[in-house]
């Protein structure tokens, strides 16, 4: 007897954590279904991963259901939306429908990393447009988010509708559109919506998000009132403010500069869109310095404390052409993303040290969220009336807020899922049913690899304890040839005593060779691992660490 089709949501990343967010739709029985992903997105690796540039989500469940997936939808064009896309469609290579602002920034970024990035062919899909492909039809619908041209997802199929919101809030005074399609969302509610996958980012907070227009207005009071220069920094790709800023500072009086490849880039996608039509041209670097500082205006990356980006580098007066000094002002127009708030720290007190005044959103609405705050997830109830809620895009504090939001204004399934479970929406009961395989990878420079394959274990093992390379030659008698080369990095140097720490190990090395008869000298394994182990207890008997060690024994 055939199976029956059922219709099935699989997130592989943004449910239960920040970042990195994929999800799947899938349709048809289990052995062989059709799939639909929506979104591809990155997350940013902390000190627990030293050296690792981006961190990706893992579609080794992909790789096997490869013929089975039909196309990739993006929401909009958040690294954590899309940012995986160029690393990982090479190895899917299916149509791409997406908005033509992300379609600009993947080609901007493609130019800018030149031949490390393919290029990849993208459909143009916004807000109205319908797509069919296999059992799914896919539409656009306008929402409101900090930035150009994102859209919810009405999927359609045979076992019932599903809206994936994405990213979104309620803001009838945006300084950039598009406006949440509200009348939309209730003509979808009017015609049947089975399950409603909801962003939970701000589930936690009461009341409605702010608007737009008031950050507007407070950063133009800020320009105005400022006796020196203002930096403003901010998310790059949050367009809408970069063109309030532009605005305020025109009326001011003032010019503006742009600092920061990535918020360039943006400029450029969104002055060939349109979107910054009315803004006159940005000024160069090389003109900053013949400003007077009461004429200047600087947007600027480095809202997250980033180590490279041009506030962290005014932070440390590293920049040739552009410094800050006292009396000017810096505004974080951005929020801080769980575990950037030493760094961004850091930022605060070398521009404080520079007597340089700092405004955050603590002291000011400078910043507004683009996520919808409890309210806003109750009017989407509202206007969609599902059937079933099922929170993601946020970690288990803000789901599980969700949950109970979703339960107390009367949805009576709000199942818990979590990366990796696979969720039977129809038919039947609503129930997790399988797992499938899910988890991180990395990418490191030019590669892409897993935990273990990127070598991050004793990355990190190395950043707390450093490492001993000793290299010994023996001869045919078994006897050591000469001085063996012993070579410590990152180790003290010298020892509790006074003297120096890599003498120390070397003579311990020695004395575990020599304590070996010259009858057992014959196994070299036996010998590295003899002096490997007696480097090692040597360190951990001082030092209170055990390093690395890496022993060569030659035999000529």
């Amino acid at each position: 007897m055939a199976k029956q089709d059922e219709l099935v949501f699989l997130p592989l990343g943004g449910v239960g954590e920040i970042g990195m967010n994929l999800a799947l739709y899938g349709y048809g029985p289990s052995a062989h279904r059709q799939w639909i992903m929506v979104d591809c997105g990155v997350t940013f690796p902390g000190p627990d991963l030293p050296g690792v540039d981006l961190v990706l989500p893992d579609i080794r469940f992909l790789a096997k259901e490869r013929k089975n997936l039909k196309a990739i939808f993006i929401t909009h064009a958040h690294e954590d939306h899309y940012g995986a896309l160029a690393d990982l469609w090479p190895g899917l290579n299916v149509p791409v429908y997406a908005s033509g602002f992300t379609a600009g920034l993947l080609e901007a970024k493609r130019s800018y990393e030149k031949s490390t990035m393919v290029e990849i062919p993208i459909t143009p899909f916004t807000a109205g447009t319908v797509v069919n492909v296999g059992p799914f039809s896919v539409e656009g619908v306008a929402v409101n988010h900090s930035i150009p041209e994102p859209m919810s997802l009405m999927i359609r199929t045979p076992l019932g509708n599903v809206i994936h919101t994405g990213d979104w809030k309620i803001d009838h005074e945006p300084s950039l559109g598009p406006l949440t399609d509200e009348a939309r969302f209730r003509q979808l509610g009017d015609e049947g919506v089975l399950a409603l996958m909801c962003d939970s980012t701000n589930a936690l907070r009461d009341g409605v998000s702010p608007s737009e227009k008031d950050v507007s207005e407070s950063l133009r009071k800020i320009i105005e009132n400022a006796e020196g220069r203002v930096a403003i920094t901010t998310f790059s790709s949050n367009v809408g403010r970069i063109r309030t800023v532009a605005e305020a500072a025109e009326a001011a009086g003032r010019e503006v500069l742009l600092l920061g490849s990535s918020l360039k880039r943006v400029v450029n996608v969104s002055r060939d869109l349109g979107l910054l039509d009315g803004i006159k041209p940005f000024i160069a670097e090389e003109e900053y310095g013949y400003i007077p500082r009461e004429n200047v205006v600087v947007i600027l990356t480095g809202s997250q404390g980033e180590p490279r980006a041009a506030l962290a580098k005014l932070s440390r007066d590293e920049m040739r052409n552009v410094a800050l000094a006292a009396g000017d002002t810096v505004v974080f127009s951005s929020r801080a993303i769980p575990g950037n708030e030493k760094a961004i720290q850091d930022i605060k007190n070398g521009l404080v040290e520079q007597g340089v005044h700092i405004i955050t959103d603590s002291e000011a609405l400078v910043h507004v969220s683009g996520h919808p705050r409890r309210n806003e997830l109750q009017k989407m109830y509202e206007l969609t009336r599902p059937t079933v809620v099922v929170p993601v895009h946020g970690e288990a504090t803000h789901l599980t807020a969700h949950k109970e939001l979703a339960e107390q204004s009367g949805i009576s399934t709000v199942p818990r899922v979590r990366n990796g479970d696979v969720l039977r929406l129809a038919p039947g009961t609503v129930e997790v049913i399988d797992e499938a395989p899910h988890g991180r990878i990395f990418k490191d420079g030019t590669l892409i690899g897993d935990f273990d394959e990127m070598g991050i274990g004793d990355r990190k093992k190395l950043s707390y304890v450093g490492h001993v390379a000793l290299n010994v030659v023996i001869d045919a008698r078994f006897d050591i040839i000469g001085e063996p080369d012993m070579v410590a990095i990152g180790l003290p140097v010298y020892d509790d005593e006074g003297d120096e720490f890599e003498d120390t190990l070397y003579d311990a090395a020695l004395s575990a060779f020599e304590s070996i008869p010259r009858a057992r000298r014959k196994d070299l394994d036996l010998l590295q691992e003899s002096m490997r182990r007696a480097v090692r207890s040597t360190a951990n008997q001082i030092w209170g660490k055990k390093p690395l060690v890496t022993v060569f024994v030659t035999k000529v």
